[in-house]
């Protein structure tokens, strides 16, 4: 293990938070419906979820100055009851912050964000750092309720101007073991290809073809020129195009039953079911009116049975993209 790459495992006692005025967080109910219960030994049901947390740190809406919103998005993140938290931009250490912002963390956000607020849930934390400066230094993070087995960080900064990494982590979900790739792409077209080259030849020459396998995080292509070839080289599904069938589904039995009562007006948006990609639901940037598609969940060997978009005032406060969710249902091959 690289000294850039970190494991730690579930925290088990509460930080003591510099000061006490911070007002409380109220909790508030998912945005996904409750997740499915795992069914006996051979399927198990993983929630998935992909943020790009802009290091727990944004400006207020109204003003420049800088505040902190890590101790709110932990509270929400928790919310969601998530199994697998695939993170970007997150702060191992900034000296900075730390003296001049109020409430930072004592920690690395990692082992902050792992704790729950009541300490009911804890995750496993890998850490692997991407970018390093005198001050401090940030990457990707996967946070997991499974234990995580194994983990390899590996930069693939294309300049010297942006830092980017892979973190790859094998998680044990029962007997199976499933591979996790958290993923941070480049700003520039032709950085993200190369960036895509290196991840497909790790999969390729690392993860089984058999293999659940699970690749999320902040992939930057609004312009979707990386998706298909991502999805015919390694043959994975982005979730939201795994939901498509679904949708076909419902459109069908609209157009028979108003085939039968001709009066039945369809919905504009079963009419528009039939587009080739779900755009509109997976937009997540900028996280106050999000228009592109900057982040992705892709999978193999998995059902999908729901995928949704969190979006909101409430998400907005917290980072400039919004989070993926997605439900995942693993069937062991050999049960």
């Amino acid at each position: 293990m690289s000294a850039a790459t970190q494991r730690r495992p579930p925290a088990e006692h509460p930080e003591a938070l510099r000061g006490n005025r911070r007002r409380a967080v109220k909790p508030r109910r998912a945005a996904l419906p409750p997740k499915a219960k795992t069914d006996g030994d051979t399927v198990a049901t993983l929630r998935v979820s992909t943020y790009n947390i802009h290091k727990g740190v944004l400006r207020e809406f109204m003003g420049l100055r800088r505040v902190t919103r890590i101790h709110e998005l932990r509270a929400r993140l928790h919310e969601l009851d998530s199994d697998l938290v695939f993170l970007q931009e997150v702060q191992g250490r900034h000296e900075r912050h730390a003296r001049r912002l109020e409430h930072w963390p004592d920690e690395p956000q990692d082992v902050f964000l792992s704790r729950s607020p009541r300490l009911r849930q804890t995750f496993e934390t890998a850490y692997g750092r991407n970018a390093s400066y005198l001050h401090g230094h940030h990457g990707n993070a996967l946070l997991s309720r499974y234990p995580i087995i194994g983990l390899e960080n590996r930069d693939i900064s294309d300049h010297a101007l942006e830092k980017r990494g892979l973190l790859h982590c094998v998680v044990k979900v029962g007997r199976l073991d499933v591979h996790c790739f958290v993923v941070h792409f480049g700003l520039l077209a032709r950085s993200r290809e190369r960036q895509l080259d290196a991840l497909i030849d790790w999969v390729s020459n690392t993860v089984s073809a058999e293999a659940p396998l699970i690749i999320a995080g902040d992939f930057n292509d609004w312009r979707n020129r990386l998706s298909d070839r991502l999805c015919r080289e390694i043959r994975v599904v982005e979730v939201f195009d795994a939901m498509r069938p679904q949708l076909e589904f419902v459109q069908r039995a609209a157009y028979f039953a108003r085939d039968r009562q001709p009066a039945i007006e369809l919905p504009e948006a079963l009419a528009l079911a039939s587009a080739p990609r779900m755009v509109r639901t997976a937009r997540t940037f900028p996280a106050l009116v999000p228009w592109f598609r900057m982040d992705r969940i892709y999978q193999r060997g998995f059902r999908v049975n729901a995928a949704r978009v969190l979006r909101g005032i409430e998400w907005a406060r917290l980072s400039d993209h919004s989070p993926l969710v997605a439900d995942l249902e693993l069937v062991d091959p050999g049960a």
